[in-house]
């Protein structure tokens, strides 16, 4: 997903048109081919769903009508929904969101008449490993029956952060329990999407303008991780004025 997030912050830092188009059939392999010109084409496929830009409308036509000559394609017009991701074009960018998407996940998870809340993690609550419990003779926090439910719900949460960079640092927490959840975890986990629920429609804006430069942070504190002991790194990656297309991580040393 950072290549497709990385090809709409090209189209809209150059203001080029995007197009979509579905498949019938899937390819997994094919011959690809490059003739060198000023302008350019840029088609990106995922299976069956094909983002389409570049430079010039007139060569995006064409490239078009060569897919359908080839290929069995459904024209969907202007890009506006790509792998529930809602793409917005204005004058000032392009605003990418998931407000779909996290409103059918609180459903999912019956938590659409529950109460917003506007932190992510309650304050100085440290979530651990079984292991730790067990070296402190901790028994208050039991393990989840299912923990397959647990998974499902994190990586479910991992698709959120392609737009939603604020909740990186949570969820990628959580993510460290997958083996063996507790019920502090799948508390946690529940309370992201209440947080999420307080602003659905908020995303990322990829901003108009052309740029070449790319800007990178990182920080990092010192043996926050009460589990290891370890510090935890993060980073980010900017391109140009546009609002993080990059990545951002959060990983134990």
């Amino acid at each position: 997903m950072v290549t497709v997030r990385s090809i709409i912050a090209l189209a809209a830092s150059k203001g080029w048109n995007m197009f979509q188009m579905d498949a019938h059939n899937a390819f997994l392999q094919g011959d690809l081919e490059e003739e060198e010109q000023t302008d350019i084409v840029i088609v990106l496929v995922y299976v069956d769903d094909l983002l389409i830009t570049g430079s010039n409308i007139t060569l995006i036509e064409k490239a078009k009508q060569i897919l359908n000559h080839k290929f069995k394609m459904k024209d969907l017009g202007e890009l506006k929904y790509f792998l529930g991701i809602e793409i917005m074009k204005s004058t000032r960018g392009v605003l990418l969101n998931q407000r779909k998407y996290v409103l059918e996940l609180s459903s999912e998870m019956g938590l659409s008449g529950s109460k917003p809340t506007i932190t992510l993690l309650e304050v100085n609550r440290k979530l651990t490993t079984r292991e730790f419990d067990e070296a402190t003779n901790s028994t208050r926090d039991e393990l989840l029956s299912d923990a397959n439910a647990y998974q499902r719900l994190i990586e479910k949460l991992l698709y959120v952060t392609i737009t939603r960079l604020d909740i990186c640092f949570s969820v990628q927490t959580l993510w460290q329990f997958m083996q063996m959840p507790k019920r502090s975890h799948w508390e946690a986990a529940l309370r992201t999407i209440k947080y999420l629920k307080n602003s659905p429609g908020q995303g990322i804006l990829l901003q108009s303008g052309v740029t070449q430069q790319l800007t990178c942070w990182c920080d990092s504190d010192w043996a926050s991780c009460p589990n290891t002991r370890r510090s935890v790194t993060g980073f980010a990656v900017k391109f140009g004025n546009l609002l993080s297309p990059g990545n951002l991580r959060n990983n134990k040393q």
